[in-house]
């Protein structure tokens, strides 16, 4: 197996479970079948820029904030991220402002820019806060009402 092929099957691991520690990982990699060792892991998360992002419940992860533009994130896998890690959600006019645990606001500022909303400008991330613009044609409030949908919070 390649390095890019063993740093692609992290990225996913790392979308699929919450993966608290590199030992964690090179097991899930083993059960995968593939062969690493913890410095090869470390490695590799070095490289992916991973970094850990605390959750609910205040248990720390491993999360990769930024991925390539063409990958476009799956409707269940945002829905993953925003019942996770968003707390609350507002608006005013064009723009919207979701709530996260302390040091998450990035991962789903990710997220959502990976989803290809078509009505989403861009996303602007702080460390648990983080702003979404809406195309004026849709507006701040109606965006709001989808993320919240996604978020589970209505």
């Amino acid at each position: 197996m390649s390095k890019a092929q063993r740093q692609h099957r992290i990225s996913s691991l790392l979308e699929e479970h919450a993966v608290t520690s590199q030992a964690q990982l090179t097991e899930l990699l083993e059960a995968d079948g593939i062969g690493a060792t913890q410095a090869t892991v470390s490695r590799d998360l070095d490289e992916l820029g991973a970094i850990k992002v605390r959750v609910p419940g205040g248990e720390t992860v491993y999360a990769i904030p930024e991925h390539p533009v063409d990958r476009i994130a799956p409707e269940d896998h945002l829905r993953r991220v925003m019942s996770d890690w968003v707390a609350d959600v507002n608006h005013s006019l064009n723009l919207v402002v979701l709530r996260t645990p302390p040091g998450s606001a990035h991962v789903v500022a990710s997220a959502l820019d990976r989803a290809g909303i078509a009505d989403i400008l861009g996303t602007v991330a702080g460390d648990d806060t983080l702003i979404v613009v809406a195309a004026e044609s849709l507006g701040g409030a109606e965006l709001a009402e989808r993320l919240r949908s996604l978020a589970g919070l209505t």
